[in-house]
C-alpha cells in the first residue's frame, strides 16, 4: 500500500529519495516523509497530502549525510495527518514500514505498561518502540531487528536506520515487497523497481523471513536465522522512459492509448503470425489436467471470468472462479490434477497469494499471470505467464487488463490444442482476430474525443447500469468499476439476462444504461434485455458491431466498433468503458492517476 525508499551512496539522499518516491506514489499519497542523516543526527521532515507538500517543506533543508529513507503513506492504521507520517523516530531510530502488524494491540498495551511516549495512532511506530528497545540491551542494529521479528504478527516491509550507525540500512520484510537495487557505490530499497531504475537495473528481491544489512559498499542478505545467504541479482530491462507521461495529461490516458502497442507485445509469445497459428511450445511445460481454479481479486477477478468463458469453450476444460479473498478461508477441495490460475497485475496481491500457497500446499499446479517478473506470486508458481504490459502507474488497470484478456485468450488456445479439443477451424479464426487486434484498438481510440464532448452531461445521471452477456458480462462489470473507481459514481454492472431478477427496478429517466451488445450469439438476448430497459425510460448508451440500424434505433448514443470475432470482442468494448470514466471523472474534477482512498498494489489484507 504505501511506498519506500532508502538510499546510501555519493548523490544527495534527499535528491534520490523524494525522485524514488515520486514514482512511488500511486501506491499512496495520504502524506510522505524523509529522515536523513546531518551532523551525525537524523533529520525528520514530514508532511500530510501529496509529495508536493514535502518537497515544499525540504525547500531550504541542508543534509551532509549520505544515508537516508523516505516513505509515501496510504492509510491503514491512523488518518493522514503529520504525526502518523512516515518515517517514526524514537531515540534515535528511524523506521519506514508497509503492511499491518496484525497484533498491534496487544503490542501497544505492553509498550504502554513499559511507560512509552506513543506519539502517533499508526501500528508502524509501535515497531520502532521494539527495536529502540531491543538497542538499548545489544547496542548493534541488526541483532535488535533480528530480535524482533518473532514477535510481530502481519504483513510488513520495514526499513531502519540508527544514529550510531550512519552507513547502515536494515530492510526485512514478510508480506509486502521489498528489494535492493545494487549500484555503482550505492544501494538503495525500494518497495516497487520503478523507484530505483534510475540508479540501477541489478536488484535482488527479497524473500519472507530475509533481511538486508546495507552498509558502506555492501550488501548483505540473511536468512531469518540471520546465515549469510549467496543471492544473485536480476536484471531487468525496464527503462525510465516507460514511466513517463509521453504527454498526456494523466498516467491512466497514456496508459489507455498505449493499449494497441501492448496488445501486440503480450500476445508475441504466444502467437505465430507466420501460420496462423498458437505457439505450441508456449504451453508444453503445462501439465495434463482436468480442472482450471482461477483465483484473483478486482479487476484481475474479472480478467478471469472472461478467462472461464474461453477455457470452457475452446479447451472443453471445466472452470471454476473464485475471489482470493473467500477462496482462502472456505476449506476448498481441489481435487488431483487441478490447475490454479493466478492473476495479478502486481503479483504481490495478499489474499491472491495467499490463494495459491493454499492450492500449492493441496498439490495443485500453479499457473501465475502477473506484469512484474520476480514478484511473489510469480515466485511461488510452477508456471508463469506475463502481461507485457510494461509499467502502469494509474491506480485504475487498463492496460493490465486488456493484457490478460489477450494473454488468456492465448491460453485457452493452447490449452484447446494441447487436450485437442481446439478445431483447425476454430485456431484460426480466433488467432486472426488476436492478431487484428492492435489495428482495431487504434480505431476505437477515436472515442477518446466523443466522451471528452459527453463527459459533462453524463456526469448528471443518477447512476449507470451496464449490462452485457456471455464474454461482455465481465466487461460490463469492469466498465462499473472503472466509473466507481475514477468518478465515485454509482454505477453497477450486470449479466443482461438478469435485469428483470431486480435491476429494473432501479431505471428511470435518471439512469443511464450502458449495454455491449455486439452481433455475436447472445445479440438477440441482450436485445430483448435492453428492451425492458428502455420501456422503463432509460437512457442508452450501447456498444454495438459496425452500422447495427437496430441497436441504434433503442439508443440514446449509439457507438460502433469494429467487427472482430466473438471471442476478441471484449478487448475491444473495454476500451470506450475507460475512456467515459476517465472524461467523466475529469469532468468532476477528481486525480484520475491517484482516485481517493485506493492504491495499486494491495499488499495486505
Amino acid at each position: 500500500m504505501c511506498g519506500i525508499v532508502g538510499y546510501w551512496g555519493p548523490r544527495d539522499p534527499r535528491d534520490v529519495i523524494v525522485s524514488g518516491l515520486k514514482k512511488l506514489e500511486y501506491r499512496g499519497y495520504d502524506s510522505a516523509g524523509v529522515a536523513i542523516f546531518h551532523e551525525g543526527q537524523i533529520k525528520r521532515v514530514r508532511a500530510p497530502g501529496k509529495l508536493q507538500a514535502l518537497q515544499e517543506k525540504l525547500k531550504g533543508e541542508k543534509f551532509d549525510g549520505h544515508l537516508g529513507i523516505g516513505h509515501t503513506r496510504w492509510a491503514t492504521h491512523g488518518g493522514p495527518s503529520e504525526r502518523n507520517a512516515h518515517p517514526h523516530q524514537v531515540d534515535g531510530i528511524s523506521l519506514v514500514h508497509n503492511g499491518i502488524i496484525e497484533n498491534y494491540q496487544d503490542i501497544k498495551a505492553e509498550l504502554l505498561r513499559e511507560g512509552a511516549n506513543i506519539t502517533s495512532d499508526t501500528d508502524s511506530e509501535l515497531v520502532a518502540h521494539l527495536v529502540a528497545n531491543e538497542i538499548r540491551k545489544t547496542g548493534d542494529l541488526m541483532k535488535a531487528v533480528q530480535n524482533i521479528r518473532s514477535g510481530l504478527r502481519g504483513a510488513y516491509s520495514i526499513l531502519v536506520i540508527w544514529e550510531k550507525e550512519p552507513d547502515t540500512m536494515v530492510a526485512f520484510k514478510d508480506g509486502p515487497p521489498l528489494i535492493v537495487g545494487l549500484g555503482e557505490n550505492e544501494s538503495i530499497v525500494v518497495s516497487d523497481i520503478q523507484a530505483g531504475l534510475s540508479l540501477t537495473r541489478k536488484f535482488i528481491y527479497l524473500e519472507d523471513g530475509e533481511l538486508a544489512l546495507i552498509q558502506k559498499n555492501s550488501v548483505k542478505i540473511l536468512d531469518a536465522q540471520g546465515r549469510p545467504i549467496d543471492k544473485k541479482p536480476v536484471v531487468i530491462d525496464w527503462t525510465v522512459e516507460q514511466a513517463e507521461k509521453s504527454g498526456f495529461p494523466h498516467y491512466m490516458l497514456k496508459e489507455v492509448h498505449e493499449q494497441s502497442r501492448v496488445a501486440a507485445n503480450c500476445l508475441e509469445p504466444f502467437i505465430d503470425p507466420s501460420s496462423r497459428s498458437v505457439k505450441t511450445a508456449a504451453f508444453e511445460s503445462l501439465p495434463e489436467i482436468d480442472r482450471v481454479i482461477i483465483s484473483a481479486c478486482g479487476t484481475s477477478f474479472l480478467s478471469g471470468m472472461y478467462a472461464k468463458y474461453m477455457i470452457e469453450s475452446l479447451a472443453r476444460v471445466p472452470v471454476e472462479i473464485d475471489l482470493a479473498s473467500e477462496f482462502r478461508y472456505r476449506n476448498p477441495v481441489i481435487p488431483p490434477r487441478t490447475l490454479m490460475l493466478s492473476i495479478s497485475q502486481s503479483g504481490e496481491t495478499a489474499d491472491t497469494l495467499a490463494a495459491v500457497r493454499l492450492a500449492k500446499s493441496s498439490g495443485a499446479q500453479i499457473l501465475s499471470l502477473s506484469n512484474v517478473q520476480g514478484s511473489s506470486i510469480d515466485r511461488e508458481a510452477h508456471h508463469r505467464f506475463y502481461m507485457n504490459a510494461g509499467v502502469e502507474i494509474g491506480v485504475a488497470s487498463t492496460k493490465a487488463f486488456l493484457s490478460s484478456l489477450c494473454v488468456l485468450n492465448a491460453l485457452a488456445l493452447g490449452l484447446g490444442k494441447k487436450k485437442g479439443s481446439l478445431s483447425a477451424k476454430d485456431e484460426t479464426q480466433v488467432v486472426e482476430a488476436l492478431l487484428a487486434l492492435p489495428s482495431l484498438i487504434e480505431v476505437v481510440l477515436s472515442y477518446d474525443k466523443y466522451f471528452a464532448n459527453a463527459a459533462e452531461s453524463l456526469k448528471k445521471y443518477k447512476g449507470f447500469l451496464y449490462m452485457g452477456r456471455g464474454t461482455q458480462f465481465p466487461v460490463a462489470l469492469e466498465g462499473a468499476l472503472k466509473l466507481k473507481e475514477l468518478a465515485y459514481l454509482h454505477a453497477e454492472g450486470f449479466a443482461a439476462g438478469e435485469m428483470k431478477h431486480g435491476p429494473l427496478a432501479m431505471i428511470d429517466e435518471n439512469m443511464a444504461i450502458v449495454v455491449i451488445a455486439p452481433k455475436d450469439q447472445w445479440y438477440e438476448k441482450t436485445l430483448s434485455n435492453l428492451e425492458e430497459a428502455r420501456a422503463r425510460g432509460g437512457k442508452i448508451i450501447a456498444l454495438g458491431t459496425g452500422d447495427d440500424e437496430k441497436l441504434k434505433s433503442l439508443s440514446l448514443e449509439y457507438l460502433a466498433l469494429p467487427e472482430t470475432h466473438w471471442s476478441t470482442y471484449a478487448m475491444l468494448s473495454v476500451v470506450p468503458l475507460q475512456l467515459m470514466a476517465y472524461h467523466v471523472a475529469c469532468s468532476l474534477n477528481y486525480d484520475v492517476d491517484q482516485p481517493r482512498n485506493l492504491a495499486k498494489s494491495v499488499t495486505v489484507e
